[in-house]
């Protein structure tokens, strides 16, 4: 791992779209095969002025005389505004005008940083606005020295394209280029990167491809940018394989360089993949890998799915045990799994998970192969999902406790130490922080906040109702809508509301207040044993190296022969009974959470040992 040298650098990624900056002008294009002509409106000027239509779409007009911070839009036949579809910044939201950016003129001081190899991954998934009181780039950056003493290795932005209105998850992205203007400029962004990597932090960002936010999306004016021929769980799919569709992939992989180029990130989080549809010969998802990994070929480039297919496709590596496409996927399977061992919530999509024997081996089998479900039917869908993953090493996969979406897809967005005992949550973090899989926390997590993060959503007036019904809508498959001790699902809070999105503001004054603080270093302790006993074993463990047995009701032993030839294994009683008559432990103890002795384990006890 190299560290940031001293001297500055500029960073610029050129593309097709947008605006670019040259030495005495600025020259403006937009793909709008849809309109036969566009002009340009520069704020401050009268004279609108006449855009070249050229070839296949396009338009374009080089302006002399325009520097960084001009504002501009473009003025469609019908003489109807709207910003640049590419634009680098919005500062007056997604329909005002556009800033004019000059990316050269932001020094780096990261030149001699390459990242970090995947195995030394450790994730911290953040929400920008509502991971400070100030909900801002310059604010988060004032925290980054808590997560290196924490033992974090990676950050995890939630989704940043700019969106409409003060708060959004950032899954409803309509700029795809602009950073969102309420969490700071995008200088800010690129000075909150810099400043994690002069700490030998990574930055990953979660990216949206599967479709656009309800409000702010321009280039369904303009282009052909959806398709009636797929659906999508949003409405219109994006067109990945029609008409028109090779200068939409062209965007969608030019913004996926932009971020790791000009911002200089680390990796990318690709959002619900099964939910994008293409039938090109050459899926956009493979095409997106291909790009993104020729242009990052000289450093440390991770690229992680979410996807509840459960492909392993997507996952496989080459002969030399490198990712073809994608380094890892997030692990819901598991995250069912340990959640309802600590709650017993075994409704709504903890259905599939009820049968205790079933859900044993499952638990049992996604620690030690991945995927729980292998092209097995699940129980509350009635659909088969996934393929066989025993053959993917277990750095295939992102493992978790709690997520975004896990907690704000409950009715009030409750975490798990508000569900389930203490006991139950530190034994599960034992399980998922010293895996062989790639740990991810959530923000808060490590101190047991008791802030909850409910989905928040701003959006126009005349959307706040449909909102409101759709958001009730989803939480009815639900395990608290299927409880009928919980509260009823129209009992959730308004996501539209200023007051639910600052209800997800960290706490920060109780870091130090018993007992989060006690939870603080229950979470050192276990990332401080995961550098020192299973990072250094993780480089060249491979696919095919796990074994696993039931032990009994909620107990099992997972073994893993790692990188360096050691052999790694857990025994974990998930119950609040204890287990006789077990295996006697084999190895060196590297950590033990609860009671453990010669064939006995007390309850909720995990013990980890390592054999080499």
């Amino acid at each position: 791992m190299q560290r940031p040298s001293a001297r500055s650098i500029s960073r610029k990624h050129a593309m097709r779209f947008g605006a670019e900056v040259r030495t005495d002008s600025t020259r403006f294009q937009l793909w709008a095969p849809k309109c036969r002509s566009i002009r340009l409106r520069l704020k401050g000027r009268r004279t609108l002025l006449q855009l070249e239509a050229i070839d296949d779409g396009w338009h374009c007009l080089d302006v002399e005389g325009v520097k960084p911070g001009a504002r501009y839009k473009f003025v469609l036949p019908d003489d109807s505004e709207i910003p640049d579809p590419a634009s680098r910044h919005q500062p007056d939201d997604v329909d005002g005008f556009s800033e004019v950016i000059d990316p050269a003129q932001f020094q780096w001081t990261d030149d001699g940083w390459t990242g970090r190899p995947w195995e030394e991954t450790i994730i911290y998934e953040l929400h920008v606005g509502a991971f400070t009181e100030e909900g801002t780039f310059r604010a988060a950056m004032d925290r980054l020295d808590h997560l290196v003493a924490l033992g974090i290795t990676a950050i995890q932005l939630m989704p940043l394209a700019d969106f409409y209105g003060r708060f959004n998850w950032g899954y409803d992205g309509a700029m795809w280029f602009a950073p969102e203007a309420s969490y700071g400029r995008p200088e800010d962004l690129k000075a909150f990167i810099d400043a994690a990597h002069a700490r030998s932090l990574m930055v990953f960002l979660d990216v949206v491809y599967n479709h656009f936010g309800p409000h702010g999306n321009c280039l369904a004016l303009v282009a052909p940018i959806f398709t009636r021929k797929h659906t999508s769980p949003w409405g219109e799919a994006i067109n990945y394989d029609g008409q028109g569709a090779s200068v939409v992939r062209e965007f969608v992989v030019e913004n996926a360089l932009y971020w790791v180029t000009e911002f200089n990130l680390d990796g990318l989080r690709f959002d619900a993949v099964h939910a994008i549809t293409d039938d090109s010969t050459t899926h956009i998802l493979e095409l997106l890998a291909a790009r993104l990994r020729a242009a990052r070929s000289h450093r440390h480039l991770h690229l992680i799915v979410e996807n509840s297919e459960n492909q392993a496709i997507w996952l496989r590596r080459n002969s030399e045990a490198r990712p073809i496409h994608y380094t890892a996927q997030w692990n819901d399977d598991i995250h069912h799994l340990v959640h309802e061992a600590a709650t017993g919530e075994n409704t709504g999509y903890y259905a599939d998970f009820d049968n205790m024997e079933a859900r044993c081996d499952k638990l049992a089998r996604a620690l030690a192969e991945g995927f729980a479900y292998q092209g097995n039917i699940k129980p509350h869908e009635g659909m088969r999902r996934g393929e066989p993953s025993a053959g993917l090493p277990p750095t295939a996969f992102v493992i978790y406790m709690q997520d975004h979406d896990q907690i704000g897809n409950r009715i009030k967005g409750d975490r798990i130490t508000r569900l389930a005992n203490a006991d139950a949550v530190k034994a599960l973090t034992a399980v998922y922080l010293l895996s062989p899989q790639i740990p991810m926390l959530f923000m808060g997590e490590e101190w047991a906040s008791q802030n909850p993060f409910p989905f928040f959503s701003d959006v126009p007036a005349e959307l706040r109702e449909t909102v409101r019904k759709g958001r009730q809508e989803e939480l009815k498959s639900t395990p608290e809508h299927e409880d009928p001790v919980k509260p009823d699902v129209e009992e959730a809070v308004d996501p539209t509301s200023p007051a639910t999105f600052a209800s997800a503001r960290l706490d920060w004054q109780d870091l130090a207040e018993p007992p989060h603080a006690e939870w603080l270093a229950h979470y050192r302790a276990l990332i401080d044993t995961r550098r020192m006993e299973i990072i250094p074993r993780l480089a060249g463990i491979e696919g095919f190296a796990s074994d696993y047995e039931v032990l009994g009701a909620q107990c099992v032993l997972v073994s893993w022969r790692l990188g360096d030839g050691a052999t790694l294994r857990l025994y974990a009683n998930l119950d609040e009974v204890t287990r006789t008559g077990l295996p006697s432990a084999i190895g060196r103890r590297i950590h033990l959470q609860g009671f453990a002795e010669q064939g006995t384990l007390g309850p909720w006890t995990v013990l980890w040992t390592v054999e080499v």
